[in-house]
């Protein structure tokens, strides 16, 4: 027994010494690779700057990309990658040169070029957005699709939260759906700015959006009498937020037209019922024309069907 404990102690020692002299190896053959790396990355860059000063700006965009790429930690990463996206944009390859920016910025936050990407990347995705709408953008071959559009602007959202931009980029996805007739996705982007960023400047106009979208989808013949409730509770909601906004006369007359609309959504219900043969229904929203309307052509529409139906 006394041998044995001996045995062990000098056995756990040797491991430990050995472990220890492994680490410190590691250690200095990681330093020596992230070095050797570095000084690759280097030359690489120089290659990739002197092929974009010679005006070789195809060439200049793969090497600066496969710095980026092999070597990110490599002390002229962040210019290489801004610099790929810049010459991507030079070119007018809009979509690429975007996915660059985002690169950088994803990687690069402490860069004295951070705000500079940001600000391209913006105005690229706005610049998108405008094309897709207008159907004319200058530098684009073809249209980018709303979804690629959307894409863009959502990750300029993401990357600027909080901010002016982050709040036009989200008010811009709103008026894209509203521009495509896509009523569910437009109201639920404007009620997202409204909801992240109720003090933003963009945030009034997009809620009171949400009461135009929904008049929209009622004169796009949603029979549903409770989008043009929703529409003037959006409206509402809008005047009580943002008093004195430069659109709150709009939205009160808005708001006081939806009146003669539901009046005259009633009276179509009522006399579809009415053709269709299918007098009770018919009768329910005759009375509910009635009860709206003191006065007017559609109130004594409804007041003569009424009494020709036994009433």
């Amino acid at each position: 027994m006394t041998k044995f404990i001996p045995s062990v102690l000098t056995a756990a020692v040797f491991v430990a010494l050995s472990v220890s002299c492994s680490n410190d190896d590691d250690v200095i053959k990681l330093a020596g690779n992230t070095q050797a790396a570095s000084v690759e990355g280097e030359v690489l860059y120089s290659k990739a700057k002197a092929a974009d000063e010679a005006g070789k700006s195809s060439s200049a965009i793969k090497q600066y990309g496969k710095m980026a790429d092999k070597y990110p930690f490599a002390s002229s990463a962040a210019q290489a990658r801004f610099r790929q996206a810049e010459l991507l944009e030079q070119k007018g390859d809009i979509q690429k040169s975007f996915d660059a920016y985002q690169k950088f910025l994803k990687r690069y936050q402490s860069s004295g070029l951070y705000a500079k990407a940001l600000e391209r990347q913006a105005r690229m995705a706005q610049s998108a957005a405008d094309g897709d709408v207008r159907s004319s953008f200058v530098g684009l071959k073809t249209r980018l699709s709303i979804e690629k559009t959307v894409g863009m602007l959502a990750a300029v959202r993401d990357n600027a939260p909080r901010s002016e931009t982050s709040a036009k980029a989200q008010f811009t996805i709103g008026e894209l759906y509203q521009g495509k007739k896509d009523s569910k996705d437009a109201i639920e982007a404007f009620r997202k700015l409204v909801s992240d960023q109720p003090e933003s400047s963009y945030a009034p106009e997009a809620l009171f959006r949400v009461g135009v979208v929904l008049m929209e989808e009622a004169d796009r013949g949603n029979r549903n009498q409770a989008t043009l409730e929703l529409s003037r509770e959006a409206f509402s909601d809008y005047l009580l937020q943002y008093p004195g906004h430069s659109k709150n006369a709009e939205a009160r007359r808005m708001s006081g037209d939806i009146g003669g609309r539901e009046i005259n959504r009633s009276l179509e219900i009522a006399e579809f019922y009415d053709q269709s043969g299918q007098t009770e229904s018919a009768k329910i929203y005759y009375r509910e024309v009635l009860k709206r309307a003191g006065s007017g052509d559609a109130h004594d529409k409804a007041k003569s069907r009424l009494k020709a139906l036994g009433e």
